[in-house]
C-alpha cells in the first residue's frame, strides 16, 4: 500500500504537470510554419515550371530547382514529426488509436525514439543541402564545400551519438530490470495450497500451429535449450492427437528428469535481450508461432469485444507500467493474434519478449528445476520486459507444475509485464491450476486489462464458409 500524498503536494504536482499545457502554442506555431513552407514549395514549383516554359532552364537549374523542392518537403517532414511526436511524446495523447492514417511510429513514440528519428531527418536534409553544393560545384565556394562537408559530418556523427544513447539506455534499463531481486524468493505458504493430483496419463499435447522459430545456438554460459512441455491431461481426455505418437513425450504427472525428448521444432533457446539488434532479429527470437499485427487484426469477427482498450494497448504503456493484459474468449477469437501483435509491436519497440504456450512454460521451468537450474531460469527471464503465455486452460496442470507458473506470475508481479490469453475467465481458473489459483490470479490481475472477446470461432467460420461454397 503506498501513503496517501498529502493534499498540498498533491495539488503542487498537478499544477506543474498542468504547465505542459504551454507548449501547446509552440506546436501551433510550428503548423503557422508549416503553411510557410506549403507557401514556399509551390512557389519554388511554378518558377520552376515557368523557366522550363520559357526554354530558360538548364540542365544544372532543373536538378537544384527540384533538389530545392525536396529540401522544403524534407523540412515539411520534420516539421511534421515535431509537431505531432512532440505533443503527444509532452504534451497530450492524440485520440487517433486504431484510425488508418495513424503513423506506425506514432504508436510507441517516446523521447529517444522522437530525438533519434529527428537526426536522422536532419541528417537527409543536410544531405541535400551538400547535393545541392557538389551538383553547382563551379559556382561553389572551396570553403563552402568544405565546411558543408564537415556539418553534415557532423550531423551524422551526433545522430549516431544519439543513437548509441537511445540503444545503451534502453539495455541498461533491462539490464537494471534483470538485477533486481535476482535470487527468487522460495514462494510457500497459504498462497499455494496443495491441489490434488491429477491422474496420470500419457499426454495429448495439442500440435504446435503455424511456424516453428528457427532455433539460436544458445551461448556456452547460456541457460540449455528448453523443450516442450509436458504437463498431465485428465482422464477424460481421449481425443486423438494429430502429432505422431513417435514424437510425443511419455511423461507422468510428477515430470522426471528422464522425460523423453520432444520434437524438435520445439525447440527454443535462450539469450538475452542484451545481445538482440535488430526488430527482425527480436521478433525471430521471441518464438511467436506466426508473425500477427494488430493493424491485421479482423475486429468485425468477434461479437464483442473492447476495441478501445485494444487500441490503447498498442501504445504499449501498460508494458513501462509493468502492468499485464489477459485476454479470455472462446477458441478462435482472436486471443492469439492480439497476443502476438502485441508481442511483435514491443519488439519493434526495442523490447524484449518471449511467446510460449502455458505447457511450453510449464516444460522450461520443470526442466530447469530438475536440473537444479530454476533460480537461473527464472533470473534470465527477468531480463525480457514482456512474456506471453498462451492457451492458458487447455489443460489441467498438476500441484507441481501449478506452483512453478505461480512462481513465474509471482516473481514478475510488478516487476514486468505478462500477457495471458485463456479460454475460460479468471474465476474458473481453479480447473486449471487448482489451489494455487487464487494466489496466482490475485497477482495476475491486480494490475492487469482484462480483454473479453465473444463470438464464434474464426476458423470454423471459415471452414463451413469454404465449404458452403
Amino acid at each position: 500500500m503506498r501513503p496517501n500524498a498529502s493534499p498540498p503536494t498533491t495539488t503542487l504536482g498537478y499544477a506543474l504537470f498542468a504547465t505542459r499545457w504551454l507548449q501547446a502554442p509552440l506546436y501551433f506555431g510550428l503548423v503557422a510554419a508549416q503553411a510557410v513552407y506549403v507557401y514556399k514549395f509551390f512557389n519554388e514549383l511554378w518558377s520552376l515550371i515557368l523557366r522550363i516554359v520559357s526554354g530558360h532552364a538548364t540542365e544544372t537549374y532543373v536538378m537544384l530547382a527540384v533538389l530545392k523542392l525536396v529540401d522544403v518537403v524534407m523540412i515539411a517532414n520534420l516539421l511534421i514529426m515535431v509537431i505531432i511526436g512532440g505533443y503527444e511524446t509532452f504534451v497530450s495523447r492524440i485520440g487517433l488509436e486504431g484510425h488508418r492514417d495513424q503513423p506506425e511510429w506514432l504508436s510507441h513514440v517516446n523521447a529517444n525514439v522522437l530525438k533519434v528519428k529527428l537526426a536522422t531527418a536532419i541528417v537527409g536534409i543536410s544531405s541535400v543541402h551538400l547535393l545541392q553544393m557538389f551538383v553547382d560545384v563551379h559556382h561553389t565556394p572551396r570553403h563552402s564545400l568544405m565546411w558543408g562537408t564537415v556539418i553534415h559530418m557532423a550531423f551524422i556523427l551526433s545522430a549516431a551519438i544519439l543513437w548509441y544513447m537511445s540503444v545503451a539506455g534502453a539495455g541498461g534499463a533491462v539490464a537494471g530490470h534483470a538485477g533486481q531481486d535476482a535470487t527468487p524468493t522460495d514462494h510457500t505458504g497459504q498462497d499455494h495450497a496443495a491441489a490434488q493430483d491429477h491422474a496420470s496419463q500419457e499426454p495429448e499435447p495439442k500440435p504446435k500451429h503455424g511456424l516453428s522459430p528457427t532455433p539460436v545456438p544458445a551461448p556456452a554460459a547460456s541457460v540449455p535449450a528448453v523443450l516442450v512441455p509436458a504437463v498431465s491431461v485428465p482422464a477424460q481426455s481421449t481425443a486423438p492427437s494429430t502429432v505422431p505418437s513417435a514424437a510425443r513425450p511419455v511423461v507422468h504427472s510428477a515430470f522426471p528428469s528422464t522425460a523423453a525428448e520432444p520434437p524438435a521444432s520445439y525447440e527454443r533457446s535462450v539469450t538475452s535481450p542484451m545481445t538482440i539488434s535488430g526488430t527482425e532479429t527480436r521478433i525471430r527470437d521471441a518464438g511467436f508461432p506466426s508473425r500477427k499485427l494488430l493493424e491485421d487484426f479482423d475486429d468485425s469477427h468477434p461479437r464483442s469485444f473492447d476495441r478501445e482498450t485494444v487500441a490503447r494497448l498498442g501504445k504499449l504503456d501498460f508494458v513501462a507500467a509493468r502492468a499485464n493484459v489477459v485476454f479470455v474468449g472462446p477458441p478462435g477469437t482472436g486471443k492469439t493474434h492480439l497476443a502476438v501483435g502485441l508481442g511483435v509491436r514491443a519488439c519493434q519497440a526495442g523490447q524484449g519478449v518471449l511467446f510460449a504456450t502455458a505447457a511450453e512454460w510449464a516444460y522450461r521451468l520443470t526442466e530447469a528445476r530438475d536440473r537444479g537450474r530454476l533460480a537461473e531460469e527464472l533470473a534470465v527471464l527477468d531480463a525480457y520486459p514482456l512474456l506471453i503465455i498462451d492457451e492458458v486452460g487447455y489443460a489441467p496442470f498438476d500441484a507441481a507444475t501449478s506452483h512453478l507458473l505461480f512462481q513465474l506470475v509471482a516473481r514478475r508481479y510488478e516487476r514486468a509485464s505478462l500477457i495471458v490469453t485463456s479460454d475460460r475467465p479468471l474465476g474458473r481458473w481453479e480447473e486449471i491450476f487448482g489451489g494455487a489459483a487464487p494466489a496466482l490470479v490475485d497477482r495476475l490481475a491486480h494490475h492487469a486489462e482484462i480483454v473479453r472477446l465473444d463470438g464464434d470461432s474464426y476458423r470454423t467460420r471459415r471452414a463451413i464458409s469454404s465449404w458452403a461454397e
